[in-house]
């Protein structure tokens, strides 16, 4: 599985969606503390994007070290339709300065010193030390599981739903089997499922590659041998 310094960065560097909680900083609007983008620095500090006009950016101007303390708050929701859609939040708390590298026009950077890191997601939760989120990689896949689980929730439902032939006694009989499954959640590790039966019940469950996968590629031949082996089971 991955370990919870992955999970952490993968979300900080994913697609998820972000906010930064500053004590004292107000905003006409939500969206107004959350970056435009954001990215992971050689040692585990946080680079925020803002317009340079933001109150991200009016509270951080004038903080030196350890003077302005925030929370980074990450989001993580399905990108298809399923019950129970947040599948993970994040908090990353630290210290907030002005970035003196370079940004585009009309924007500034901000560094977010990284503190403490707590993640609660699908796996569970607890805390993350710095240091292994600092020498943490994201997924892999991250950059494409949205655009997959769309693909797969339209285009696959059918085959999603083999997928019950893997699943033993969990897929149920009669009146309480298995009769939706919806692709939940990927990474080089394998594929999450949300299941529902006929009652409306839901549970989760996670199918493991049979080796982590590198890129798209190695998506695609791991997929095909899942499916291929529901089919088989199904006989």
């Amino acid at each position: 599985m991955p370990s919870a310094a992955e999970r952490t960065r993968t979300l900080v560097q994913g697609t998820c969606s972000a906010a930064l909680l500053i004590p004292g900083a107000a905003a006409p609007r939500p969206d107004h503390l959350s970056p435009d983008a954001r990215a992971v620095g050689p040692d585990g500090e946080i680079l925020l994007l803002y317009p340079a006009d933001s109150p991200a950016v009016r509270a951080a101007a004038p903080a030196h070290d350890d003077e302005l303390r925030a929370v980074l708050e990450l989001t993580d929701v399905a990108p298809v339709s399923v019950p129970h859609r947040i599948r993970g939040r994040a908090w990353v708390s630290g210290w907030l300065t002005l970035s003196p590298a370079a940004a585009e026009p009309g924007h500034a950077l901000l560094r977010l010193e990284v503190g403490d890191l707590y993640v609660d997601d699908l796996w569970g939760a607890g805390p993350v030390d710095p240091e292994e989120f600092a020498r943490a990689e994201p997924d892999p896949l991250r950059a494409y599981e949205t655009e997959l689980l769309q693909h797969l929730a339209a285009a696959h439902d059918t085959r999603m739903l083999t997928l019950t032939a893997l699943l033993g006694d969990r897929a149920g009989t009669g009146p309480t089997a298995v009769r939706e499954v919806a692709p939940l959640a990927l990474d080089r590790f394998g594929l999450r499922v949300r299941c529902r039966d006929t009652e409306r019940r839901t549970f989760d469950a996670r199918f493991d590659f049979p080796e982590p996968v590198r890129d798209v590629h190695g998506l695609r031949r791991a997929m095909h041998a899942l499916f291929e082996a529901a089919e088989e089971r199904r006989g």
